[in-house]
């Protein structure tokens, strides 16, 4: 069955969150209630007005099965070209390992190729070994160490 991708649309906030929710690490920081607590859609509204941000998803049958988060930024280093962060990628749980996840940044890397990028670059939690293997499978190498800091704990 073919794979087809979007850009997500408000409607589509309640599916992504319960993507995001459904493993180990998301349970523990996303919550998938009914309502959903309205900071997801203050977030999805900000990232659908910004030209440099694409919550894109994947679908089969209508039926949404992947999401993924680019970011395209200008940068001075590197000549002053611009690069793409690819974030929060999930897949639904029923379709893990038929290559969904695989299409999903394929197509993410051919964004960022059709808008000048000369690099994307991506993040994995230390967590998530299989996650690592898998970027490592598409082309990513381990070039640098990341480093984050939460703010307001």
């Amino acid at each position: 069955m073919e794979i087809t991708f979007r850009e997500a649309e408000a409607g589509d906030v309640g599916r992504i969150v319960e993507m995001l929710a459904d493993d180990v690490l998301g349970s523990q920081r996303e919550r998938f209630e009914d309502p959903l607590p309205e900071s997801y859609m203050e977030a999805f509204r900000a990232i659908d007005a910004d030209p440099n941000n694409e919550l894109t998803v994947a679908c089969r049958d209508g039926r949404i099965i992947g999401v993924a988060q680019l970011t395209f930024t200008p940068y001075l280093t590197h000549q002053g070209s611009w690069r793409m962060t690819i974030e929060g990628v999930r897949t639904c749980s029923s379709v893990r390992g038929q290559g969904v996840g695989s299409e999903l940044i394929r197509y993410g890397i051919e964004r960022a190729k059709a808008r000048g990028c000369q690099l994307v670059q991506l993040t994995t939690d230390k967590q998530r070994p299989d996650a690592l293997r898998f970027y490592e499978g598409l082309g990513f190498k381990a070039t640098h160490e990341g480093m984050k800091m939460k703010l307001g704990e």
